[in-house]
């Protein structure tokens, strides 16, 4: 009973010093210039995009996991490989506005190895409708 206590407390020791190693071990941390952006007014139809600018100023590579959108009409861009300490990328956005006038607010979701957790990127504004063509039911024929 003493040594299944004793074995059972250097495995908890062992868990702990684990994820101790493993805090201490992410020095990674991502800087944005800037966590929104608005687009003001755009015509439906644009194929609006925003590069949001990032550093890691952390002491180790920066990983970015999964960056996802809110919605499938927003589309993001990132780099795949390590953003070594100091260095500078982007996480590009792309709001696809076909079908989609009035005003729109949607978020991108940056997730990565940094000890500063997950970020939230923001691309907001206004999409102004396409005219619309009248139909005209009166058709003229013309016997000529």
């Amino acid at each position: 009973m003493k040594k299944s206590i004793m074995i059972m407390g250097l495995m908890l020791c062992s868990v702990f010093t684990f994820a101790q190693t493993n805090e201490v071990d992410n020095n990674a941390e991502i800087k944005f210039d800037k966590s929104e952006y608005d687009f003001g007014t755009i015509k439906e139809g644009t194929l609006a995009a925003y590069e949001f600018v990032f550093t890691n100023t952390g002491k180790s590579a920066l990983i970015l996991n999964a960056v996802q959108p809110s919605c499938g009409c927003t589309t993001p861009e990132w780099p795949k490989e390590p953003i070594m300490p100091g260095a500078k990328a982007k996480v590009k956005a792309v709001y696809n506005s076909h079908g989609r006038p009035g005003t729109f607010q949607k978020y991108i979701t940056v997730k990565s190895n940094a000890k500063n957790g997950e970020i939230s990127l923001i691309i907001k504004g206004t999409v102004t409708p396409t005219p619309v063509e009248p139909v005209s039911p009166v058709r003229m024929q013309t016997t000529e």
